[in-house]
């Protein structure tokens, strides 16, 4: 009986199950290994990027600049309370009721261009603090961090940053997320308390100026 002719020299399936192929000089198992064929059923995708490499461990995951990002919605809602109806209405002069005198003043006057500038000077210096922060992602070793256009479109950099983050650094990195969702919330409940002040200034204003028994 003949033995069997060995598989001639080539890459093969590991045997020792490490998913990859092993070396096979003919007549023994090499150390080198080499990364599997796909499946020929599997649906390739040439165009996708690579998976990110994740980070080393124990590399930081936060900058000063994400949480900058993440609180400063609430500076903004702050500012409305800077805002107050100014003298806007009077009695008519037959004293049949109140008329509007200066529809600007509504808007609190000179100062809502103050707020106005301040408001856009906060955008801007958040979109810095998002392109610091990618940066830095960089530098400490992360490929392909979310980007920091989309800080453009408010609360979706902290967001799509903190998923990414957490993906590549063993699950950590989601606080922004949280701060920034509950610093958007603050934000929302300082402008609905002001919208109600501000409807009761207005309101307090024309009862004032409502001639007794109109």
């Amino acid at each position: 009986m003949t033995d069997p002719v060995p598989p001639a020299a080539g890459w093969y399936p590991d045997p020792y199950g490490s998913g990859a192929l092993r070396w096979w000089d003919g007549s023994r198992w090499g150390d080198q290994l080499a990364p599997a064929a796909p499946s020929p059923y599997a649906a390739p995708s040439p165009y996708g990027p690579p998976p990110r490499r994740p980070l080393a461990p124990g590399t930081p995951v936060y900058t000063v600049w994400i949480w900058l990002v993440a609180v400063a919605p609430v500076v903004t809602g702050l500012l409305l309370f800077l805002l107050h109806p100014q003298a806007m209405f009077r009695t008519a002069p037959d004293g049949s009721g109140v008329v509007l005198t200066d529809p600007f003043a509504l808007l609190g006057g000179p100062l809502y261009f103050v707020v106005m500038g301040v408001s856009w000077l906060i955008s801007a210096a958040t979109i810095v603090f998002s392109w610091l922060d990618y940066r830095e992602l960089v530098r400490r070793g992360m490929e392909r961090p979310f980007h920091w256009a989309w800080s453009f479109l408010g609360i979706v950099y902290p967001i799509g940053r903190s998923v990414i983050v957490r993906k590549v650094a063993d699950g950590r990195g989601l606080a922004p997320l949280w701060v920034a969702i509950a610093a958007y919330v603050v934000t929302m409940v300082l402008a609905t308390v002001w919208s109600i002040l501000l409807v009761s200034e207005i309101l307090g204003t024309v009862t004032q100026h409502v001639p007794v028994g109109a």
